[in-house]
This record gives structure tokens, sequence and C-alpha cells, in this order.
């Protein structure tokens, strides 16, 4: 290739991502279909009055438009006076919340907008893995830190919430550098949902330190035990924090692309101006199908169903691990269950390509299920780095946000795994 056509090495990598291996084992497996429990789609449809709202879009000339940069106005009014309520005083729908194309996009219109060559990002392992592509792009260095399960988490069922980080190694990832801390709650994969005294930690050194706080709280209406948006901690906090959301999580509709981040007008008004430079706008009529469901979802009784559907989804699917005798992380929040593979046991002279060969245990776990079981789901190592992958090569994620016939034959498939378990 001339020097001229070369690609820039930020969208090329010698290594095969987690999401191409999946879908080759998927492609290569005599066990077809397979039920795909590892990507985080949901398996049915958003609520009638979600999808009567954006049919109804459609028919209007305005939604099918530009909408204004920032977003448009009957949707920042709808999330304002939706989140008002945890925040204890009225959001500024003009000047505190800015819509996005999806969550993702927020969040690199947030590393575009505050962070420059050399600055440092502090990541918590494991990470959603879009976070490290966004911040290298403006040329920003990921300094991660760990998080580890509990140690009886390789034969003991235990709350995703004991998980933990280091608050000493997280202390001293601290330098004069660090711009930003990067928090995910509820977590993805983990399941685990920061306590009130885990973020005033978090929240005391980002003070202390003057360091932004990136909040990702895409699955903040799937919570079952108590939850605390970092930004509601103090007004000190507040000022340092941007609220990251998603519409498709809070509506079951991920391909809509609507997401949003809240946050102080001093911050918000350069993430508005990234996300201007970036996309300019996002999707007219799914923004006011948006804006309809957050005015209509308490009504609708939409919240609460959503949590009493998912936690029925995870006991549902999690009966498995307990009739094969597995341990997992009982999730806190979110749609994931990371689940504990310790006691099974790979056949020696099993023939994983080359490619997941060299990858940690984990990753051969995940093709062993999609070519034996005709299980998907994803290795959570390559939300680590090379260093920490070695702390979850025994777990896999599964996403439960599937329907239950799909919950149903996936258990059927794993209870295959009794011959290789000891």
């Amino acid at each position: 290739m001339s020097q001229k056509l070369k690609p820039a090495a930020r969208v090329t990598g010698n290594r095969q991502d987690v999401w191409s291996i999946v879908n080759e084992a998927a492609a290569a497996s005599p066990k077809q279909p397979v039920v795909n429990m590892g990507q985080g789609f949901f398996g049915y449809n958003p609520p009638e009055f979600i999808l009567n709202a954006a049919k109804g879009a459609l028919d209007r000339v305005e939604c099918n438009q530009y909408s204004p940069t920032k977003g448009r106005p009957r949707l920042k009014k709808a999330l304002a006076d939706a989140y008002s309520p945890f925040w204890g005083r009225k959001l500024n729908p003009e000047t505190e919340i800015v819509i996005t194309t999806g969550a993702n996009e927020g969040m690199l219109s947030a590393f575009m907008a505050f962070i420059e060559e050399g600055d440092e990002v502090i990541v918590f392992e494991p990470f959603f893995d879009q976070y490290i592509s966004n911040i290298e792009m403006p040329g920003g260095k990921i300094v991660y830190v760990p998080m580890h399960p509990p140690e009886e988490g390789g034969f003991k069922t235990l709350s995703a919430g004991e998980w933990s980080i280091d608050f000493d190694v997280l202390e001293r990832a601290i330098t004069p550098r660090t711009k930003m801390l990067v928090l995910n709650t509820p977590h993805n994969p983990v399941g685990k949902v920061y306590s009130k005294a885990e973020l005033e930690k978090i929240a005391e050194l980002c003070v202390k330190n003057q360091i932004i706080i990136l909040s990702d709280e895409v699955y903040d209406r799937l919570f079952y035990v108590p939850f605390t948006r970092v930004a509601t901690l103090s007004p000190e906090v507040e000022k340092l924090t941007l609220t990251v959301g998603s519409a498709g999580k809070n509506f079951y509709a991920t391909g809509w692309r609507v997401g949003w981040l809240m946050g102080p007008a001093e911050l918000i008004q350069y993430v508005a101006a990234a996300h201007t430079r970036i996309c300019y706008s996002s999707v007219s009529p799914l923004q006011e199908a948006c804006a309809i469901g957050f005015e209509q979802a308490e009504a609708e009784g939409f919240w609460d169903q959503c949590v009493h559907d998912m936690k029925a989804k995870m006991s549902r699917f999690n009966e498995i691990w307990a009739e094969l005798g597995l341990a997992y992380s009982e999730p806190e929040g979110g749609y994931f269950v990371m689940v504990n593979l310790s006691r099974v046991t790979l056949p020696a002279d099993y023939p994983f390509p080359t490619h997941v060969a060299e990858r940690p245990r984990d990753f051969k776990l995940a093709w062993f299920l999609i070519q034996e079981l005709g299980v998907a789901a994803i290795p959570p190592s390559e939300f680590y780095t090379d260093a920490n992958a070695h702390i979850v090569e025994d777990y896999l994620r599964f996403a439960v946000c599937k329907p239950d016939e799909v919950l149903e034959d996936a258990k059927e498939r794993l209870r295959g795994l009794k011959k290789y378990i000891q």
C-alpha cells in the first residue's frame, strides 16, 4: 500500500476484537441457530406507547428535518422534568442538557471537548470498550485502575457489589496531568451499583484534584439496590460531573441512537460545541418519540415494570447456574450477569483456532460454548488490559435482555456443560 493510502494508527490493530471473534465462532458453529446471549441488544420491542410516538413523529414535517444541534426542545424539557427530582433542583433544559447520537457519541463529544494530547483519563477495568478509542482519538492517555472480583467468587455466588477497586491504587493513579475520570454505574459488564460510600471516596479525590467525572449511567432505570447518582452528592461534585444517559437502554431501543449528557452549563457548552462538529444534530423523529416516552413513562408504570421484568429475567436465567453448581455475580443493576466457569474443564486437545488459543481462557470458554452448545457469551478479558486479563479469565458475560423462550432455550443448551464440570 502506498504510504499516502496508509490508514491512521487509531483505526488499525493486529488483534481481532471480541465481536469479530464471537461472530466468527457463531458462523462456524454446527449448533445453528446460535442463541445470542452475548451482545446487549434487546430481543423484544419497545412498549406500544413509545412505538406509537415514533410512528406519529414521522407524519410531522418538522420531525423529519434537522433538529437544533443541542437537541429538540421537547426532549430536553422532558429530561429536565424527569431528572430534576433526583437532583433536588430544577435542571435548565437549555444550558444543562445536550442531546447526542447515542450515549457513545455523547461520551466522544465529552472527550473531544476536554481532552488534549497527553491529558490523562482514569478508567476502571473492566471497561466498556468504546471508552478506549474515544479517549485515544483526541490524544488522551488512559490510566487503568482494575476492579477485582471477591476472592470467593470462583465457588460462591455473591453480590456484584462485592467487586471492588483499591482506593490507594486509585489515588496513586492521579497525577497533575489527570483531566478526567470515567465512572460506570450500574456497571457493564459486572452488574455492580457503586455504593454511596464508594462514590463519595471517588468524588472526594476528584474534587481535591479538580478532575472531571464522566459518569456513564445508561442503565440508570435498571437498579435492584439503592442507586446514587454521583452528581447529586454535593454542589462541589455536581460542578465537575457530566452524566451520560441513553434512550436506547431506557426504552428497549438500542438502534435508535438517542443519548444525552447532563451537567453544569460551564461544561455542557463545550460538549455541545464538540457534538456540533462531530454530527451537528441527532435523529429528529426519534428524539420526539423519546420526549413523549419520558412524558408518559410514569403514568404508564413503565419504569417499575422495567425493573420487575428484568429482575424476573435475571432470576429465570440464573436458575441454570444453581442447577449446574456454578458461581455467578448477582447483578445489582443492568442486564448482564458475570458467571464463573472455573469448574468447567476444557478438553486438552480441543482444536481452538490460533487467534483464540493465544487469548486468555475466557476466549476459549466462549468459543467452546458456541461450538459445542450453540450459546454465545462475551469473554470479559476484552475489557481489561493484557496485564490484568487474568483477573477475569474464568468468567463469561451473559445478556438476559431476551424473550423468556430464548432464555429457556439457552438454559437447556447450557445443561450440556454438566459433563465438563469438575
